[in-house]
């Protein structure tokens, strides 16, 4: 924050553990007073959703407001055609995350602030994520931590118990859960992540010390595959010296302002 000048923070709350953790690291890092806390519901959200995100704001005493993303989805959905069966879910859940990225970002404008962004680790790795919606972010504070470490820091923080304990859901449709889509819990999905990444342990190594070779092998190749959801976008060099390549500097470079 220092580095970048700015000192106040924008965080899309939707209730869920990911973004109340940002919400409470944040107001640790700069004050309840530079926290901005947006609330973006669309029209199958969940009421209780609504109600978590606002025990946050009710813990932290922080500013929020609410922009409902119905009326910018639906019209866009319906100028495009609708799709059919699974493609329709998983283009509604783009478009509604990305609005949410438009939103949030027009509001960082408006209050002078950094985006935070809600991914933990395991979203990331798994590319269970939106590109440039969910994804989309001045800075990841959650970034490296699992979702099954993340409970705990949120536990250590005060998150509220309710908030903790839920089932993880994007929200995207009613009864929709993290698990249930992804078809594995969290929790098994950590562990093989962690042997595999933090450890860097080959797939033979993590079935020798008990992991399923199914997920495991399931894990390894998602993680390769979405590994482009991580990344910038790639530059054709044809220059000596390519912006994101070998032009590089720290994010505040002598002389200036931000």
């Amino acid at each position: 924050m220092e580095q970048t000048g700015f000192s106040r923070i924008v965080v899309g709350l939707s209730g869920g553990v990911d973004s109340a953790t940002v919400a409470f690291l944040a107001a640790r890092a700069v004050s309840a007073g530079n926290l901005l806390a947006v609330r973006m519901p669309y029209r199958t959200s969940s009421p209780a959703s609504e109600t978590d995100a606002l025990r946050v704001v009710q813990a932290l005493g922080c500013r929020t407001e609410r922009v409902e993303i119905t009326p910018m989805v639906d019209p866009l959905l319906g100028l495009m055609g609708d799709a059919q069966g699974d493609a329709a879910q998983v283009r509604r859940g783009n478009v509604m995350a990305r609005q949410r990225m438009i939103v949030l970002y027009d509001k960082s404008v408006e209050f002078d602030a950094l985006v935070a962004g809600t991914s933990n680790k395991t979203e990331s790795l798994l590319g269970y994520t939106t590109q440039y919606g969910d994804a989309a972010s001045a800075f990841a504070p959650i970034g490296d931590l699992y979702k099954s470490q993340l409970r705990a820091v949120a536990e250590h923080l005060g998150v509220p118990a309710e908030i903790v304990t839920k089932p993880p859901s994007a929200d995207l449709w009613p009864g929709q859960t993290d698990e249930d889509e992804l078809g594995r819990t969290y929790d098994h999905l950590d562990r093989t992540l962690f042997a595999l990444v933090d450890r860097r342990w080959t797939v033979e190594r993590c079935v020798a010390a008990g992991l399923d070779r199914d997920l495991v092998e399931w894990v390894a190749t998602r993680v390769a595959r979405m590994e482009y959801k991580r990344q910038m976008p790639a530059v054709a060099k044809i220059s000596l010296r390519t912006p994101g390549i070998d032009h590089l500097y720290p994010r505040r470079r002598p002389g200036s302002r931000r």
